[in-house]
């Protein structure tokens, strides 16, 4: 019965391919970009983010994205996140997810640290009535302290990480997706959500997690994705991709 749990897959990436536009010409305003596209001046040239990127993720495991800048990371998972459609290929997801990618994503800056709780709380599909139950759990781990009444326009990347990452995590989510966010903030509350991760991973929550950190990713991932060009170089066995990654 463990092993047919085991076998249950969260995520399955099919065939994904991403096709962006690139122009070719530098634009100085959005007037000069729109008179260019009626008078059909502007030329493009296609730039392919993904070609045809297979993997799946089973229940519980914490599988590690790796790869050098412009490799693909940050597009498969705004895709895998339902954020971006790709041009080929399709997601099958298996449970709900909670994205932490771009620092910021669903915060209002002109609101309160407390009312940006119940605004991103709300986008993660938290009621208003659980968040003011986890409200003290979510300043207490978040650190923040007074600077929860302060416009978030104020708060520093550690601060808006912190907070982040205290509401994403209150719950255990059945499919989280982090982006380098554990890459930010001092080193005591880097460590402190490395242990939330874990408690997470142990509870059953199936991670993707995205670092150029590759200690990070030996520590904590069962296995490994490679991207290279927008094409999966590598998947296996963490320690295998890992070392092949380096050399």
């Amino acid at each position: 019965m463990e092993k047919m749990k085991e076998e249950i897959v969260m995520i399955d990436v099919q065939d994904v391919s991403m096709r962006f536009m690139m122009s070719n010409d530098k634009i100085g305003s959005l007037k000069e970009m729109v008179t260019q596209l009626i008078q059909r001046k502007i030329k493009f040239r296609e730039f392919w983010a993904l070609r045809d990127v297979n993997f799946q993720v089973k229940k519980g495991e914490v599988v590690g994205i790796i790869g050098r800048n412009g490799a693909g990371k940050s597009t498969i998972l705004k895709i895998i996140s339902g954020i971006m459609r790709p041009t080929k290929g399709r997601v099958i997801r298996n449970g709900n997810i909670v994205p932490m990618l771009e620092l910021g994503s669903g915060f209002d800056f002109d609101l309160s640290g407390r009312e940006n709780v119940f605004l991103n709380g709300a986008i993660l599909g938290y009621s208003k009535e659980f968040l003011m139950e986890k409200f003290d759990e979510i300043l207490a781990f978040s650190e923040l302290g007074e600077f929860i009444e302060m416009p978030i326009r104020n708060y520093s990347s550690g601060m808006l990480m912190r907070l982040a990452f205290s509401i994403a995590t209150v719950v255990e989510p059945e499919i989280l997706i982090v982006d380098e966010i554990l890459a930010v903030g001092d080193e005591n509350f880097q460590n402190k959500s490395r242990q939330r991760m874990m408690e997470l991973m142990s509870g059953g929550t199936t991670v993707l997690f995205v670092s150029h950190n590759l200690d990070q990713i030996r520590e904590m991932c069962n296995r490994v994705v490679w991207l290279d060009g927008g094409t999966v170089r590598m998947a296996g066995e963490t320690k295998e991709v890992c070392d092949a990654y380096k050399l």
